[in-house]
């Protein structure tokens, strides 16, 4: 029988029963009541049994008839449940943090207000977390870096990732990366990367250090062949062969100098960048540029800037890299091709952007365009005279300048290449 209809016919039967007695002795309303009364402290007897179930946390509930007995029942399957569930996501949890303990890179898991709720032994080498000192507090209390800081309020975490030094020892290199995952938590990784950190550097110094002897013996070719070719006694037949030798020898210095532009900064920090740079004049000369580079081609060369809008940076560094944009686009566009060349702002910041009408670059390229030396098409980029490091250049420029490189492209139709800017970093002509 469903305990319902148990309870139905127990209710019944007492008030009934005690209804009849009533009857008889001439006081069936006192009768109804103590019959409600009975049932009603039947009720309480059994809710203190199940709030004394629930204080001492016993295990096995109280015995009860009827619906109570159901009651009791299902509660102590939910909590047979929760507790098989507590049992499962402890053991999750403890193997979680045991793979973690056993992982090279600090692992620091962070709430809401990225208060440290749990870190791995990697964590206090690399960091200098401590236990349980240092759980509940905010990690930026304790990684006092404002680059850090940046990093973790800036929210963008997919592909940016921060280096700095160890906070306690300052041999070690770090790179971090944040995961953000459930309900405002974010899963914080520290890899120790002192050897690649090393082994870029001396990497780094030995380009320089041989751009920088290449120099002077590319310096004494060119003297010598603009002599010999300048010289009555160079005949005809030298003449093709001289010329070649002037091209290679101009191209290996360009190379040298874009090396030691590069070399320069990557290894220099960046520079206060309190000097107010006149773009809009900047991008003029640039432009006149371009056009003496374009030639015979003819491309129809547009420049539209806002005379007013300025930036605070390097402008030799801000030259190189515009320049580099503008005449890519100049080598890339086919005869009679249109360049757009902006420099504007909207509530995002400055922007400078560089738009032709060339071939277009396939998607699988876009990627690896920054990346030193790499040609989407290496015989015709070495026939228009490019290094294969002007884009890397530009990513480096921007990055000290704590601008973005936007590039949008499809073949057949053009590209474009942007340069944002933080409004930080904006300012106007009028306030100087």
């Amino acid at each position: 029988m469903s305990p319902w209809v148990q309870e139905f016919w127990r209710v019944f039967g007492i008030t009934t029963g005690l209804w009849l007695i009533g009857l008889l002795i001439g006081q069936a309303m006192l009768f109804l009541f103590l019959a409600s009364l009975t049932y009603i402290g039947w009720h309480l007897y059994h809710l203190r049994q199940l709030e004394q179930w629930f204080s001492h946390k016993k295990f096995h509930p109280p015995e009860a008839p009827g619906i109570w007995g159901e009651v009791f029942y299902h509660f102590y399957r939910l909590q047979q449940r929760n507790r098989k569930r507590k049992r499962q996501l402890g053991e999750m949890l403890k193997r979680f943090q045991n793979s973690t303990a056993a992982m090279p890179d600090a692992t620091v898991v962070l709430g809401p207000d990225y208060e440290i709720e749990w870190f791995n032994k990697a964590a206090a080498q690399l960091l200098g977390l401590q236990s349980p000192r240092d759980r509940g507090q905010p990690i930026t209390n304790l990684i006092r870096y404002p680059s850090f800081h940046q990093y973790l309020e800036q929210g963008n975490y997919e592909d940016n990732t921060l280096k700095f030094v160890s906070p306690i020892d300052a041999g070690i290199m770090l790179r971090v990366s944040v995961i953000p995952y459930a309900d405002n938590q974010r899963l914080l990784l520290a890899r120790d990367i002192t050897h690649l950190h090393r082994l870029e550097q001396i990497r780094s110094d030995f380009i320089a250090n041989v751009s920088h002897e290449l120099r002077t013996p590319l310096t004494v070719i060119t003297g010598l062949v603009e002599t010999m070719r300048d010289s009555e006694d160079c005949t005809q037949s030298h003449q093709r062969p001289l010329l070649l030798l002037a091209q290679q020898t101009a191209r290996m210095r360009n190379i040298v100098e874009d090396l030691l532009l590069l070399s320069r900064l990557e290894s220099e920090p960046p520079t206060n960048h309190s000097e107010p740079v006149a773009v809009a004049e900047m991008l003029r000369s640039i432009y006149e540029e371009a056009v003496a580079l374009s030639g015979d081609r003819q491309h129809q060369i547009t420049l539209a800037v806002e005379e007013e809008l300025i930036i605070y940076g390097q402008e030799g560094e801000l030259r190189s890299a515009f320049s580099n944009l503008v005449f890519n686009a100049v080598r890339y566009t086919p005869t009679g091709g249109a360049i757009t060349i902006r420099w504007y702002r909207d509530d995002q910041g400055a922007h400078f952007s560089v738009a032709d009408t060339g071939e277009g670059i396939a998607p699988e390229h876009l990627p690896r365009l920054t990346e030193r030396f790499y040609r989407v098409d290496v015989a015709r980029s070495r026939n228009q005279g490019g290094t294969g490091l002007g884009l890397a250049i530009v990513k480096h420029v921007l990055n000290r300048h704590r601008g973005q490189l936007h590039i949008e492209s499809e073949p057949s139709k053009g590209s474009l290449f942007r340069c944002d800017f933080p409004p930080s970093l904006r300012a106007d002509l009028t306030t100087f």
